[in-house]
């Protein structure tokens, strides 16, 4: 920062110039998940932070209060406010500033930091936000927000926030997704999001499993297709004893009358394909009431269902991996007269106004639109009733009949009902299944009180039960991670991760071949291009995020090496969220670190210590001693520290062994693995390599072996990769 001179504020319009924005997709030098970072160039307003413009505070805390109670750097509620009042610079004010209108649109923010760089003025801020799409929105309406105050220009924040929340709406995981992806995330299981919808991978490469919403890819498409089919359905849960209305596919408005006499009334009409109780009217009770709902099932789908009404409330049994895991009560959804508003205007009073409903995935409830909602016009016309007509004051008016699933009652279901869930789950054959029963009391057996199956359904919704109107939130992401990954897995496959910028392809490279030796098909991401076993799939500059989220992706990768380069480190972050084996080879310097304004030792520190704060607890560091900046980063690892060097009597060597810890040196000729005090093994460098092993830089060779020691390869393995490498060439794999 400079010497602040200027005694008064020069006219303006005064803006903070925004030379550059970075997405950083991945682990970075800042934190462990994805992170917009804006270089801010402040001009003259680096000589006014924000107790030097008059107004500015109050200004400010005027358009956007909340922020004043951040913590920031006092550690207490109120201390960005104590921060403003002393005095700090615009480029921290903005960060708070996104981050508020962040948490205002609904998201959880929580991060930001803000740093001077090498060139006066100018600094690096960064927020946390898992999508480039709001991460900009929510940057562009907080430099506006910004301007306005500075200049004393008026400032609307409502339609900024709307901007926003439509870009969390557009690009956001939904809700129920994101519940499941939350629930991954406590289990330490990695995630890849696969599309701008809700498909996403747990887990990586061999050992992934993916998601859609509630459906999983153990979720059979024929049994898709049959749950489809509500005739299908109930004949195959008949035959297996699960009870089931009574009832016939129809295709005419006089078969419909015909059945519905056969069964007896009252009767349900509804369409054969359908959801959401879209075209599904109830307890039918006269002919006039039979056709009329006829065509309105007959809108939705060509084949129509007529069916014995069972009396009682609609349930909702979640069942996942062949267990029941939360059960909702729906409730009809009524208006009540005031003799002056008309039914559609009820709606919008009475029903529509409840902050569960929404036309949002983040709604457990749709909003009602009587005048589009065929249903809802049927049952006024039963009722006698229009959307314009004025019910009477304390006149009770039913508007739909199910679909508004709100109660959590998962206590309360009979142990034979759950088995009946379970059981019609498994006849469709569906892992994860939305069941809907109708009884008058859950806790009871269904044939004591004629309950039945009426429906099964795929892919169900989870809103219900994770925002119930009454009850306990239950934990069903839990259970589909826990299906998807039963106790001890976490999909994770072993990834080794090689940064600095010497050596750092050969290492790569050697490693993998170690590990291919052990039986894995290992995929490489490096500066000579994208490997899957022996398969070359890309030539070029590989050593970076989107070939490394390629090889994650790929199920026929058993394991992974990548290599980082300190470029793509800073402007893009780790392709993966968490390794077992992390190397560093050095802290020299790399062409392009002057245009990024990082310079220093520091800086490079900075940058490549992201390769070892992602080192699994069960993993290890494999960390350069010869380099004093790499060695220092020891002390970052969550899991064990190898520590390699050219000379075994290297001071940090003597003192890892001396603490019974694993090095790596050369001496005599030879390369030397120690455990404390004991030489596991010796390998000849004049005997014991190949050719193209023999090749390689000793420091290299040193990386690789320690990464091999440190995934636990046995010594006549490595032994046997030394002897090896470079024997067999790379196919490359050419798609037409």
């Amino acid at each position: 920062m400079s010497t602040i001179t200027p005694a008064v504020m020069p006219p303006g319009p005064h803006e903070i110039q925004v030379p550059r924005i970075t997405f950083l997709r991945g682990p970075n030098m800042w934190t462990y998940t994805p992170v917009l970072e804006a270089w801010l160039d402040l001009g003259v307003l680096e000589e006014w932070p924000s107790h030097r413009q008059p107004g500015f505070i109050d200004r400010l805390l005027s358009v956007l209060p909340q922020v004043a109670a951040h913590h920031c750097s006092p550690g207490v509620p109120y201390g960005f406010e104590q921060r403003l009042r002393d005095g700090t610079w615009m480029g921290h004010v903005l960060e708070h500033v996104i981050i508020e209108l962040l948490e205002l649109s609904g998201l959880e923010a929580g991060f930001g930091q803000t740093r001077e760089t090498t060139r006066a003025g100018t600094y690096r801020m960064v927020f946390r936000v898992p999508d480039e799409t709001v991460g900009r929105t929510a940057f562009d309406a907080g430099l506006k927000l910004m301007h306005a105050v500075i200049n004393q220009q008026a400032f609307e924040l409502e339609p900024e926030l709307a901007k926003i929340r439509k870009a969390i709406d557009e690009f956001y995981l939904g809700p129920s997704t994101a519940h499941i992806v939350a629930s991954a995330k406590k289990r330490k299981i990695p995630h890849i999001r696969l599309n701008q919808g809700n498909l996403v991978q747990l887990g990586y490469g061999a050992l992934q499993n993916r998601i859609w919403t509630a459906e999983t890819d153990l979720t059979s498409a024929i049994a898709e297709g049959i749950a489809g089919n509500k005739d299908l359905t109930k004949s195959l849960l008949r035959s297996c004893g699960v009870p089931v209305p009574s009832g016939e596919v129809v295709h005419s408005v006089e078969a419909a009358w015909e059945i519905a006499q056969e069964i007896g009334l009252p009767v349900v009409v509804k369409p054969r394909d359908g959801n959401r109780g879209r075209g599904v009217m109830l307890n039918l009770r006269s002919q006039d009431e039979v056709e009329s709902a006829y065509a309105i099932a007959r809108a939705e789908d060509p084949d129509v269902i007529v069916e014995r009404y069972i009396e009682g409330d609609e349930h909702r049994v979640l069942v996942v991996g062949g267990k029941v895991i939360a059960v909702s009560r729906g409730e009809s959804a009524w208006v009540t007269g005031d003799g002056r508003s008309t039914i559609a205007e009820l709606v919008e009073q009475q029903i529509n106004s409840d902050p569960r409903r929404g036309n949002a995935d983040i709604h457990p409830l749709e909003k009602l639109n009587p005048f589009t909602n065929s249903v809802i016009q049927g049952n006024l016309q039963r009722q006698r009733l229009t959307t314009e007509s004025v019910p009477a004051a304390g006149q009770r008016v039913l508007i739909a009949a199910n679909g508004n699933h709100a109660i959590e009652c998962s206590d309360l279901i009979h142990p034979d009902n759950a088995f009946t869930c379970v059981l019609a789950a498994q006849v469709i054959g569906l892992d994860i299944a939305g069941i809907d029963i109708v009884c008058k009391d859950i806790a009871q057996p269904l044939d004591a009180q004629r309950g039945a199956v009426v429906e099964v359904n795929a892919g169900p919704g989870l809103l219900m039960h994770l925002k119930p109107a009454q009850g306990e939130v239950r934990p069903v992401g839990d259970a589909i991670v826990s299906h998807l990954f039963p106790e001890g897995q976490r999909g994770r496959i072993p990834i080794v991760g090689v940064a600095g910028s010497e050596n750092t392809t050969a290492v790569a490279r050697l490693v993998a071949w170690l590990m291919q030796l052990s039986g894995a098909r290992v995929g490489v991401a490096c500066r000579e291009g994208l490997f899957v076993g022996a398969r070359q799939l890309e030539r070029g500059d590989c050593a970076h995020w989107e070939p490394g989220q390629r090889l994650l992706i790929n199920r026929n990768v058993e394991a992974a090496v990548f290599e980082n380069d300190p470029i793509s480190l800073l402007t893009e972050g780790l392709a993966y969220d968490r390794c077992w084996v992390g190397i560093v080879t050095d802290s020299k310097p790399v062409p392009g670190l002057e245009q990024e304004l990082m310079t220093e030792p520091e800086h490079r520190y900075k940058i490549l210590r992201t390769q070892i704060d992602v080192v699994l607890e069960t993993g290890a560091a494999v960390l350069n001693a010869d380099d004093e900046t790499v060695l220092d980063m020891a002390k970052l690892s969550d899991g064990d520290v190898l520590l390699y060097a050219h000379d075994g009597q290297h001071p940090a060597l003597v003192a890892h062994r001396e603490s019974g810890r694993r090095v790596l040196y050369l001496e005599d000729g030879f390369l030397v693995r120690a455990h404390g005090n004991a030489v596991a093994d010796k390998i000849n460098l004049a005997r014991d390599l190949s050719p193209a092993a023999a090749a390689l830089s000793h420091a290299a060779l040193l990386a690789a072996i320690g990464a091999a020691w440190a995934l636990g390869l046995e010594a006549q393995l490595i032994r046997t990769g030394l002897d090896t490498y470079g024997t067999v060439q790379p196919e490359t794999l050419v798609i037409a």
